[in-house]
């Protein structure tokens, strides 16, 4: 299958103003400014293929917004290549945008004093939407995110899962084949999360919608994503599935034992020093088991690892993942 999204060797620099220290360099300034080049992304490649979920992540000024700007075609790469469903975002934007949709979780496209229902008849406006298609998908959106009682609500009157809701319906109207989710379920509760969560498999499921999604929320990323691209400082570090970057980078698992007198063990072991069977045949020498569960490490304390540098990735194969 022909990937639907091909980035080659991507590149933005910025150039960031040089402030030196002292009242004189101050006032030099003012008239001499001096500028380094930052870069914000630095020679990035991934390609996805229609249908996939990948997650795309990084701690705070690795390039994840900078990226995602550049694929919906709002900045345009300072060197390298982007084609996204045959086109190139930020030359062809007006055709391009009628493809994707974009749901920023700080930034909201909803009008803020208009009822929610009124801000999805001007997407419909907007986007020329047949009325079929739009009463078919709000029909749809409205019961799967549970909107109803909602939905003729002026925007600054919702809540922020329900404006968030909101905001994804309105992303989704024209039926986009690709979706780029930022932080769409950032400060939610937990129910909130897990309807949007589910939304989200929902549509990459039933309409083969592919979907690139970044968030700190590493929950979001294991409950949704199978794929995961995590960039630090501009640069891709790794690409690949959420099973094996637990299966190479986790260095510990817990097993949990309930005994037959009904007391319950916890012990945890490091995989690299310690084989599995050797442990299971310690526990049951030791202890009289009548239950036993393995619990695999989350994927949060693993990524948290690796942005802190306690886990060193394997360099990235040039293409990986494409």
């Amino acid at each position: 299958m022909e990937p639907i999204i091909e980035v080659k060797n991507i590149k933005k620099y910025y150039k960031v103003a040089k402030r030196e220290k002292g009242l004189g360099a101050t006032i030099k300034n003012l008239f001499h400014r001096k500028y380094e080049i930052k870069k914000a992304v630095n020679d990035i490649s991934f390609s996805i293929k229609k249908g996939e979920i990948v997650g795309f992540i990084g701690p705070n000024g690795a390039g994840k917004s900078t990226t995602i700007k550049m694929l919906s075609g709002i900045l345009y790469p300072d060197e390298g290549g982007i084609k996204i469903n045959g086109y190139i975002p930020y030359k062809q934007r007006k055709q391009y945008v009628k493809h994707i949709g974009v749901v920023f979780g700080q930034k909201s496209q909803l009008n803020w004093d208009l009822p929610l229902i009124e801000s999805f008849e001007l997407m419909k406006y907007i986007y020329k939407i047949p009325e079929k298609v739009y009463e078919e998908n709000l029909n749809k959106f409205t019961q799967l995110l549970d909107m109803k009682d909602f939905i003729n609500q002026p925007v600054r009157q919702l809540s922020l899962g329900q404006r968030m809701r909101g905001d994804i319906v309105a992303a989704l109207l024209h039926s986009p084949q690709i979706v780029f989710f930022d932080e769409p379920t950032i400060g939610l509760d937990v129910v909130a999360k897990e309807k949007i969560r589910d939304f989200i498999k929902y549509m990459n499921e039933t309409e083969q919608t592919t979907i690139i999604f970044t968030t700190h929320d590493m929950q979001d990323i294991e409950k949704v994503c199978d794929r995961l691209i995590i960039i630090d400082t501009g640069k891709k570090i790794y690409d690949g599935s959420i099973v094996e970057i637990k299966n190479k980078y986790a260095n510990s698992k817990t097993i949990e034992i309930w005994l037959e007198d009904g007391k319950k063990e916890v012990k945890t072991f490091d995989v690299n020093q310690t084989p599995m069977n050797e442990v299971m045949e310690e526990l049951f020498s030791k202890y009289h088991i009548k239950d036993i569960s393995i619990c695999e490490p989350e994927i949060d304390g693993i990524v948290r690892d690796i942005y802190e540098k306690r886990v060193s990735l394997e360099p990235v194969v040039a293409g990986m993942g494409e």
